[in-house]
């Protein structure tokens, strides 16, 4: 699948997106588009974003289509046809840590909002290609050529965000063999040495816990906005975080929370990116993957966010103890605690996970689940007199488990596309 990204006119927010794949000789082929986004475990309906949709084969003759879900088209082709061309339209008007937007400054691309895929070529390589007038690219996806990526299957690609600017800053450091990098788009111009200095300091200190790191690479890209913000998402091999004002950021809290959640975010390489739960091995673009464990993959990681900071000495002890006074104090307040458990909760992001709901009805998975991994960490320091802690619980999963996903994923993946090939040619599928 070889996808092409341009923009006509900024002004409109609508990047034009040209697919280009292999039909494998079928005459049918659903296109489909995921409806949610790993690190947001909720539906967004990206499809909603869609507009102009149109096929063609390879000599340029319109195809017919129709759309038979809310996020799936399904494209009538012939025998003959071994390649297709699909154009469209997407609607990049959103600019946090996980959605799409472009101005006459930038185009940040989350792709999982508007690459489409084939179950038949899930596995297979992706290729990707800019046309932009911005002189920086900031992504973990590989570069192939002038402006030409290319990522090892679409979960590679659609867990890549890219940024094409015009004014991207760069700054980079290395701690144990692997290169990290740090990009800024906004109006946001730190000093240099303090900020490699504070993210070398905190990734050393997570490198010296979990002693070894599952990528080769990895990029920070962050968005300094106007106004007052605060996101982050993990991804593969980067993440993105969205925090403003840009003006506040040469002070001391505001850039705390960006050195926090920076954190945060790197830890998530281990926590979820690699230690990942059954239910999402691999993950499931059409629909829920529901799993009680929410609390465990950002509750867990939030606690370290913090505790790495301290260890390395960037939070003083008062600092370190006010954000654990804040998470017990939004659990004393929270009446969902009596209500319902984290579990549950976990369970439920996919119905109100990010937004208040109704009231009482849950609790928060990223406040319960450090608080549950402090007492956890406390109680095994306790019982082995102070040998073990949860640092050693999540070298285990880490090196038992996380690096084998991978493996795991590779094996379901080819199981999947040999089910969707063999659904093609009308053969019965046993589960």
């Amino acid at each position: 699948m070889k996808y092409h990204f341009s923009v006509s006119n900024p002004a409109e927010r609508f990047v034009d997106i040209t697919l280009t794949l292999e039909t494998k000789s079928h005459k049918q082929l659903d296109l489909k588009l995921p409806v949610w986004r790993p690190g947001r475990y909720e539906e967004g309906n990206f499809a909603k974003n869609i507009r102009r949709f149109s096929v063609v084969n390879s000599k340029g003759e319109p195809l017919s289509f129709q759309k038979i879900s809310k996020s799936i088209w399904r494209i009538f082709a012939n025998e003959k046809d071994s390649q297709i061309t699909v154009k469209y339209q997407y609607y990049a008007n959103r600019l946090d840590a996980g959605s799409c937007y472009v101005d006459d400054r930038q185009l940040y691309i989350n792709p999982i909002h508007c690459c489409f895929y084939t179950d038949e070529l899930r596995n297979e390589k992706c290729m990707v290609e800019l046309d932009v007038p911005f002189a920086e690219i900031a992504t973990s996806l590989k570069q192939s050529g002038k402006r030409k990526f290319e990522a090892d299957n679409f979960d590679d690609l659609v867990d890549s965000p890219f940024i094409a600017g015009s004014q991207l800053q760069h700054h980079s450091y290395t701690v144990a063999g692997t290169l990290f990098h740090i990009w800024i788009e906004g109006d946001y111009f730190p000093d240099q040495n303090k900020i490699v200095n504070d993210f070398t300091a905190f990734t050393k200190t997570q490198f010296k816990m979990m002693q070894t790191f599952p990528f080769g690479e990895y990029h920070f890209l962050i968005q300094a906005v106007p106004h007052t913000f605060y996101h982050g998402v993990e991804h593969l091999k980067s993440t993105v975080i969205v925090i403003g004002p840009s003006s506040g950021l040469h002070k001391r809290e505001l850039y705390n929370e960006l050195i926090g959640v920076s954190s945060h975010e790197l830890f998530h390489a281990w926590n979820i990116k690699t230690i990942r739960p059954v239910e999402m091995q691999p993950y499931n673009y059409d629909g829920e993957n529901y799993s009680p464990s929410g609390f465990v993959y950002e509750g867990a990681t939030t606690y370290y966010g913090d505790l790495f900071l301290f260890r390395c000495k960037y939070f003083s002890e008062e600092e370190y103890f006010n954000e654990l006074n804040f998470r017990i104090n939004k659990h004393l307040s929270g009446e969902g605690r009596f209500n319902y458990s984290v579990a549950e909760s976990s369970f439920d992001t996919w119905l109100d996970g990010y937004v208040p709901g109704v009231p009482g009805r849950k609790t928060s998975i990223y406040d319960e689940g450090c608080l549950i991994t402090w007492m956890l960490d406390f109680l095994i320091r306790k019982y082995s007199g102070n040998k073990k802690s949860i640092d050693d619980v999540f070298r285990i999963l880490f090196n038992d488990f996380g690096k084998k996903v991978g493996d795991i994923q590779q094996k379901i993946t080819d199981r999947l596309q040999s089910n969707a090939q063999a659904n093609h040619s009308k053969h019965f599928l046993l589960k």
